[in-house]
């Protein structure tokens, strides 16, 4: 990957940090203990309303909507009706099922969606505006899900949030910060001024009262109509004016491109890690994939008896990393366009190969996507990494063992700063690789009309050698997503942490390239001269935009787990 792309990503960094890192002689906060259900999410707030539902005998699909819906009120600049998601569900079966809600390119959109007189625009110049919104896909993904695994009423749902943003919620530092370090798509609107700034054009204060009438109206209309409120009548013909007439970078979706978007049902991705079986989203999201890949590739080393203070532990979850995303970056897209080897991607015995070139004394010298069974007649370049920073996990057990892990997202912070309803409109077109051919290949993650961009998001479901659910868990904070799970996983099941401990381990981040990432203020920052003695040359201690929740099961007890960098909080029925 280019240097282009890690001066990019750099600033993204800098810019999606959510909090500083914890210390690592900091302990995590005490994980929250229920026997019946609990709902972890990034606000207490959101985390509120679905434990709510759980209260009123709801599942925990009808949970995780509610969570959903209230996150798009107290967290607007990452996830909300807005945006899109994924969403993986089982029962106390152990069965799984997983629901698409990722946002689709308006019909008219083309490989050069992002290039205006011949030149590719700068992912700066692509955000703010149109060109970088997609059809929402939240609500149709919840709508879906209900029908098929709610029990309380629609409109029920839809009430704790329409309360916060009728009668007001408060300010916070988390979202104090994040408007004042993104205010050219906080304030890009007049409606996201008025909503989040003073009459000095300063972001409001900690603490101020917020009141968002529009968005309670338009959850209301929703809650009362359906989800038909959203797709069709004055909601979607307020979406399309406002693409369309966006004064910077406008762009040709219409009504039809709205009335059109549907959630899908796709097939589960699902592997093996030391006999726990671990389940996630597979195409558009590149999350299954990634973590398998990664986690498959480590099996053969003893990370336990290494142990999680070693450098070589971390060193190998590099090394398995940077083969993993390079593997993501070639291969990962939209399935219903382009065809993704998805069952080579996590094939036992090529990942043993690929396995084969980690050695636990070195580095490799240039990680590369190798060929999965199934990618041999494909030709696709390797891309520059679209950088991806918003997003929002909720994790949800119910009293009678169903469990949902969904990831939703409205991409960069306030994603297009596009306010329609009281809602920000995504920008998940800049998830599609805007250059569309490098090297005289085509990339396969390019902009298509209708087609959904690849997804780093990775809701993930982890059940024992029993076959019972162990562990729900997922991730906020763009391409670092795979590695915070990949991170947790390893903490929980090599290391034998809580979640709770295990979401407060520091991270590492090897995004395929020579340069890798670790968590600024932790162990890691420590251990830089022992990863340089083994040869990776190039690493940089950034503040990550690290963002994650987990509801674990431990005998006949939940643990709720929020990540201590947040502002997250799990709470029990």
């Amino acid at each position: 990957m280019s240097r282009r792309f890690l001066t990019l990503f750099a600033g993204a960094l800098a810019l999606a940090s959510c909090a500083p890192a914890p210390s690592s002689t900091t302990p995590p906060p005490k994980a929250q203990v229920y026997e019946k259900g609990m709902v972890s999410a990034a606000d207490p707030r959101a985390a509120a309303a679905g434990a709510e539902m759980l209260r009123d005998g709801g599942t925990a699909t009808d949970a995780a909507i509610a969570t959903m819906l209230a996150l798009t009120v107290v967290e607007p600049q990452s996830s909300g009706i807005g945006g899109g998601g994924f969403y993986v569900t089982t029962n106390a079966r152990g069965e799984v099922e997983t629901i698409d809600g990722r946002e689709t390119a308006p019909a008219a959109a083309h490989p050069k969606w992002f290039f205006k007189d011949g030149k590719l625009l700068s992912f700066a110049e692509s955000v703010p505006g149109a060109t970088s919104v997609g059809v929402p896909g939240n609500i149709a993904l919840a709508a879906k899900a209900h029908a098929a695994h709610g029990r309380l009423p629609w409109a029920r749902l839809f009430a704790p949030a329409i309360k916060l943003a009728r009668e007001g919620f408060v300010m916070s530092p988390r979202l104090h910060e994040m408007v004042a370090g993104s205010t050219n798509t906080a304030g890009f609107s007049p409606e996201g001024r008025a909503l989040l700034f003073g009459a000095d054009g300063k972001p409001l204060p900690v603490g101020t009262l917020i009141k968002n009438p529009a968005l309670a109206d338009t959850l209301e209309a929703i809650a009362n109509e359906g989800p038909k409120a959203f797709y069709s009548g004055p909601n979607a013909g307020a979406i399309v004016a406002k693409v369309t007439t966006a004064p910077h970078n406008p762009a040709p979706m219409t009504e039809a491109d709205v009335a059109a978007y549907a959630a899908k049902n796709r097939a589960p991705v699902c592997g093996t890690y030391r006999g726990y079986r671990i389940c996630s989203m597979g195409p558009p999201s590149s999350g299954a994939t990634t973590v398998l890949a990664a986690l498959i590739q480590l099996e053969r080393f003893d990370l336990k008896t290494l142990g999680k203070d070693n450098p070589v532990s971390w060193h190998l979850i590099a090394e398995s990393e940077r083969l993993a995303y390079a593997d993501r970056a070639r291969y990962s897209a939209d399935s219903d366009f382009v065809p993704v080897p998805v069952a080579g991607m996590v094939d036992r015995k090529y990942l043993a190969a690929r396995s084969a070139l980690i050695d636990p004394g070195k580095t490799i010298p240039k990680a590369i996507a190798g060929t999965p069974p199934g990618a041999e007649k494909l030709s696709w370049a390797d891309p520059e990494p679209a950088v991806e920073h918003g997003t929002s996990h909720f994790a949800v057990i119910d009293r009678a063992g169903n469990a949902v892990s969904y990831t939703s997202t409205i991409e960069s912070s306030f994603g297009s700063g596009i306010v329609v309803g009281g809602y920000f409109l995504n920008n998940e077109m800049t998830d599609f690789d805007r250059n569309p051919e490098l090297d005289g290949r085509m990339v396969a993650n390019r902009v298509e009309g209708g087609k959904r961009p690849r997804s780093s998001m990775s809701p993930t479901l982890v059940f024992g050698p029993d076959g019972r659910l162990r562990l729900v868990v997922g991730a906020a904070g763009g391409v670092t997503i795979p590695a915070q799970v990949i991170r947790a996983i390893i903490g929980v099941i090599d290391w034998d942490l809580s979640a709770q401990d295990a979401l407060a381990l520091p991270v590492i981040f090897a995004p395929g390239t020579e340069t890798i990432y670790v968590e600024r203020g932790t162990v890691l920052e420590g251990m830089i001269p022992a990863l340089q003695a083994l040869g990776h040359g190039d690493v940089q201690p950034r503040g990550l935009p690290l963002k994650a929740n987990a509801v674990e099961v431990r005998g006949s007890q939940l643990q709720g787990a929020a990540d201590p960098r947040s502002e997250g909080q799990a709470i029990g029925e």
